[in-house]
């Protein structure tokens, strides 16, 4: 039988034993599985092939004969199907998330690297990346950048533009953040825009716009601790809530308070001082909860 044929029968679901296992013998058997198996949760019109096709011989002339044109038909409704579910998968986008205290490595289609911190995501389409080399992101991320056409981050606060460099990038409720480390990058913040060089870093916190420096060759996460400089304490311990996994209460405390210093991601009572000591803050434990009172 041919390719064409067993696929149409396997589309209908009309396969007996013998013409299943000479599908399963097909070239392209675990593909079909594959895009079968993509298109589950993908609703389509029901689609009739002897239906469209008695449709569309109701509008033609009368023939002498006209035999051939119904097999013709359900090898283009195949190929039409087809098409179908490859043009549903190129446009699906690739999500990626990471959990409370965790932090990933994801390599892009041209062999740029993303390092994703905790409770993460970014989205981007593989299909399209050729001609588009876009990401979205929610949270923060440190992206490593292969030289080629202009490659975009896309944030809920504004997008970051760069040609092939190294930046860091953090988008959370009220907090906007991008450093370089190398090359160049253009930041566009609602109506501003600047581009920062290595060292460079734009901060936007409660909307206050800052600009600062940065003596680090990468950010300090990566090595497994977060360092602030004269950031709110709210902040603070919400990234302190993100690395460790707990819920800290701070209701007695002045939120707005400013802290500089960093505290590591390995041990929760060193983490804990290196933030209470500076302030005079004194904490105590129950159970997943950190409860902080002042002096």
């Amino acid at each position: 039988m041919e390719r064409e044929e067993l696929i149409k029968k396997w589309l209908d679901h009309n396969l007996n034993s013998e013409e299943q296992k000479a599908f399963e013998e097909l070239d392209d058997y675990a593909d079909l599985l594959k895009l079968s198996k993509s298109l589950e949760d993908f609703k389509s019109p029901d689609y009739s092939i002897d239906y469209e096709y008695d449709n569309v011989k109701s509008r033609l002339k009368p023939k002498a004969s006209n035999n051939w044109v119904r097999p013709l038909l359900k090898i283009a409704a195949v190929l039409l199907i087809s098409f179908s579910i490859f043009y549903y998968n190129s446009t699906l986008d690739t999500e990626v998330k990471t959990l409370v205290a965790e932090d990933i490595t994801i390599s892009l289609p041209d062999a740029s690297t993303v390092n994703l911190n905790a409770q993460s995501t970014i989205v981007y389409n593989k299909n399209s990346w050729t001609d588009k080399r876009e990401v979205s992101l929610d949270g923060e991320a440190f992206f490593s950048v292969a030289e080629g056409s202009k490659f975009d981050v896309i944030t809920s606060d504004g997008k970051i533009s760069v040609l092939g460099t190294q930046f860091n990038v953090i988008q959370r409720l009220n907090y906007f953040e991008v450093t370089c480390f190398e090359g160049l990058v253009a930041v566009n913040y609602k109506s501003k825009s600047l581009k920062l060089n290595p060292g460079n870093r734009f901060v936007v916190i409660d909307g206050i716009i800052k600009n600062e420096k940065e003596n680090r060759t990468q950010p300090s996460w990566l090595s497994n601790e977060t360092s602030f400089a004269s950031a709110p304490l709210k902040y603070v311990l919400d990234e302190l809530e993100r690395q460790y996994d707990i819920s800290v209460d701070a209701s007695k405390l002045d939120g707005q308070q400013l802290f500089s210093g960093s505290f590591t991601h390995d041990n929760l009572d060193l983490a804990l001082k290196s933030i209470t000591l500076p302030l005079g803050i004194t904490y105590t434990k129950s159970n997943s909860v950190i409860v902080l009172n002042g002096e």
